[in-house]
């Protein structure tokens, strides 16, 4: 096949996460099948969110507005920020309707395997916002690998202070979870978390 705009939207679909070369060329012949009904509203779509949605200036978070909705939220507790590494992880804590207090995303994991330092980021603003004496806890929901664990641990340094508390997620056997089909990790973790019965 030749080189042109067909091509090029197969490599850029196929740029996206989750979506490879075969994935790509699926939804670019589908998409160019049903132009009117998918291709054409899509890119308007698409042009519409480029322009709409920004990124908080206090959190990371995309809303349209800038500070966004959590932000602005003034039920929400501002003696809690609850720091993630992605929107998304944002997004999946705000589905189970548990937490009410604030967020700060990272944008990312330290990793030097792909040259992700302090730098690349949001920390300053997180830094500068644990200054608040408002502030009474700092909660790190990363993952719990390497690079989740060692950007927690570098948080927790940059920001201790008299009354402010660092929390973590806990760690082990989830609701409904079977330990004989559980890592061994996740048995060790939920050990070593262990708590006295209610």
């Amino acid at each position: 096949m030749q080189d042109g705009p067909l091509q090029h939207l197969i490599k850029t679909l196929s740029g996206l996460p989750g979506l490879g070369n075969r994935s790509a060329r699926r939804i670019a012949l589908h998409m160019l099948a049903h132009k009117n009904q998918t291709m054409l509203p899509l890119a308007d779509l698409l042009k519409r969110t480029a322009e709409e949605i920004r990124t908080c200036s206090v959190c990371g978070n995309l809303d349209m507005h800038d500070p966004c909705a959590i932000c602005q939220d003034v039920k929400r507790s501002e003696s809690q920020i609850c720091v993630v590494a992605q929107i998304s992880d944002l997004w999946a804590i705000e589905r189970t309707s548990a937490y009410k207090g604030r967020y700060h995303v990272l944008g990312g994991l330290l990793s030097a395997l792909d040259g992700i330092g302090p730098d690349q980021l949001n920390l300053s603003s997180l830094i500068r916002r644990a200054t608040n004496p408002d502030v009474s806890e700092i909660i790190l929901a990363l993952s719990a690998t390497v690079d989740g664990q060692s950007t927690a641990h570098m948080i927790a340094d940059h920001i201790n202070r008299p009354g402010l508390e660092v929390t973590h997620l806990a760690h082990g056997v989830p609701v409904g979870g079977e330990l004989d089909y559980l890592d061994d990790g996740t048995i060790t973790t939920a050990l070593r978390s262990r708590k006295a019965s209610a």
